[in-house]
């Protein structure tokens, strides 16, 4: 298993091919997923073999890279339009994660700049890929760091909650929101953390305690709804939470069940922190009404381990991330620090 100093590391290269943890089979089994074609890369992001923003941003940068490697042609004009092509692919997985186009685009600006033999750039898009990952790794640790200066500080350890699973298994490994809990165990200023099961696919059941038991920080399962409940019996201290795209507006799209866990924080005025990384802003749009919001298979819904859980003939309504405003977001936490959600306009020039 590839977990090295507290991290856990999704995708992994590995000799012209790509290993991917297998998320969908998680807990109850650790399998790896070897990928080598562009479209095996991209079929493993559609079904959620490798999920979390930052993670498909990675994965598709060595989706790209693998598709240079699929075309034999020293025709400039002829690799660029196959890298396109590839590019399309990867931008139909999952529209919502922006990680996932802005890597694209980093990929694809190399491609075109890079005024060498077809080879040379292949080699440059490998490093490329490889610097995204790196570069994500450091993000993360980042995130945690600057999370710990924000966290309330109480007389006793915190008690954190969050949604679905923004951990190493959702980035290049360590985490955005589940970065900053890392960073509060290890300086001692975490008692427990409190996972939302996140319905329909229970990332915080199967990955957030997964990821939590691996490294004996304390975790407790609740089920999505029982969050105000806890927060109603003082259970809560902060709630620290991932994105998937920021608006200019600092307004926050995540999975499902994020909206009514902000509300919920805000009327028992605890914090509620988004982490992600400053990739995750899109400054193109304007506020979170123009936030693409993915809609998926219903099977989700109405099956539980196969089993059917409602009559024939009910309708399904499957949206998996929802948007909350940026004025139930205490602060937005990136690697460049904690920002005030109305004052991430102000950083549009700080876009790398």
């Amino acid at each position: 298993m590839e977990i090295v100093s507290n991290h856990i590391y999704p995708v992994i290269w590995q000799e012209n091919k790509v290993s991917l943890i297998d998320q969908t089979r998680l807990p109850g089994e650790y399998s790896r997923v070897e990928i080598s074609r562009s479209s095996d890369m991209a079929q493993a992001i559609k079904t959620m073999i490798v999920r979390g923003a930052p993670a498909i941003g990675v994965a598709a940068a060595y989706g790209i890279y693998l598709g240079a490697t699929e075309i034999e042609t020293e025709d400039r004009h002829e690799f660029l339009q196959h890298i396109e092509q590839v590019a399309s692919l990867l931008r139909q997985t999952r529209p919502t994660a922006v990680n996932l186009f802005w890597a694209i685009s980093r990929m694809l600006k190399i491609a075109y700049e890079e005024i060498d033999t077809i080879e040379n750039i292949r080699t440059t898009l490998l490093r490329t890929a490889q610097a995204i990952q790196a570069e994500d790794l450091a993000t993360c640790q980042a995130i945690g760091d600057h999370g710990l200066m924000v966290l309330p500080a109480t007389p006793n350890k915190l008690r954190i909650l969050t949604h679905c699973n923004a951990g190493s298994l959702a980035t290049a490994g360590y985490g955005t929101a589940l970065g900053v809990i890392r960073s509060a165990w290890r300086e001692q200023r975490l008692a427990r953390v409190y996972a939302d099961e996140t319905r329909p696919r229970l990332q915080g059941a199967r990955l957030t305690a997964w990821e939590c038991v691996q490294e004996n920080i304390p975790v407790t399962l609740i089920t999505d709804s029982m969050a105000a409940h806890c927060m109603q019996q003082k259970m809560i201290d902060v709630v620290v939470v991932g994105a998937d795209r920021i608006a200019a507006s600092g307004d926050a799209a995540n999975k499902i069940g994020t909206y009514s866990l902000a509300i919920a924080a805000q009327a028992h005025q605890i914090p509620f922190y988004v982490a992600a990384p400053f990739s995750t802003i899109d400054f193109d749009l304007a506020d979170g009404s123009q936030i693409l919001i993915e809609e998926r298979d219903p099977t989700e819904i109405y099956s539980i381990d196969n089993a059917v859980i409602c009559p024939e003939g009910t309708e399904f309504y499957n949206p998996a991330f929802d948007v909350t405003p940026a004025n139930l977001i205490t602060a937005i936490i990136t690697e460049k620090g904690a920002i005030n959600p109305s004052s991430l306009i102000n950083y549009r020039n700080a876009v790398a």
